[in-house]
């Protein structure tokens, strides 16, 4: 009976690894693979998942990167041109997740319900940045990055400046150059 349902636990976390949503996201400094969370975050992960199908994502950049904080993407152009997005998604903020290192989350205005195509990875622990951490709502966390943290830690380490409104803009871009599905 033991031997059983020991067997069966592990049959069952087996199906639950291989039914996750894994993507990768290829950039000119190497690829970052990525686990989504689709029961913490289901509209969340569907609205990334949407952009990714589209192409969307296919070469934007990395137009914010701050060293020992994180790297925001996925709304610009090379040029810094803003692209058209999808109506924004609900909040989702309040799902358990916390912004630590290597997890990926919905960047946002100050309207917790304005999240489009725009996430950024966490180099660090960013607990201020969870829901209820200044008695507000949080970022929406969707998933954590399970290979390439050393291309994070790269990016995060590449000289940035100032472009017209836009900081921390790094000097040469760090294009994503897709974000396809992994299965």
């Amino acid at each position: 009976m033991r031997k059983s349902l020991i067997a069966s636990l592990a049959l069952l976390a087996l199906c639950s690894t291989a039914n996750a949503t894994e993507v990768d996201i290829v950039t000119n400094k190497g690829s970052i693979r990525v686990d989504l969370n689709d029961e913490a975050a289901p509209k969340t992960v569907t609205n990334f998942l949407r952009y990714a199908d589209e192409g969307f994502y296919d070469n934007t950049i990395f137009h914010r990167v701050i060293r020992g904080f994180m790297v925001q993407g996925g709304g610009f152009t090379e040029d810094l041109e803003r692209k058209s997005t999808h109506k924004a998604v609900a909040y989702e903020g309040d799902n358990g997740l916390a912004n630590n290192r290597g997890t990926l989350a919905m960047a946002r205005t100050q309207d917790p319900n304005s999240a489009t195509s725009q996430f950024f990875i966490n180099q660090v622990d960013n607990t201020f940045l969870n829901h209820g951490a200044r008695g507000a709502a949080g970022y929406t966390v969707f998933g954590h990055v399970v290979s390439g943290m050393d291309v994070v830690d790269a990016i995060s380490a590449v000289p940035t400046t100032s472009v017209g409104p836009y900081q921390n803009v790094p000097e040469s871009p760090v294009i994503i150059e897709s974000i396809k599905r992994v299965n």
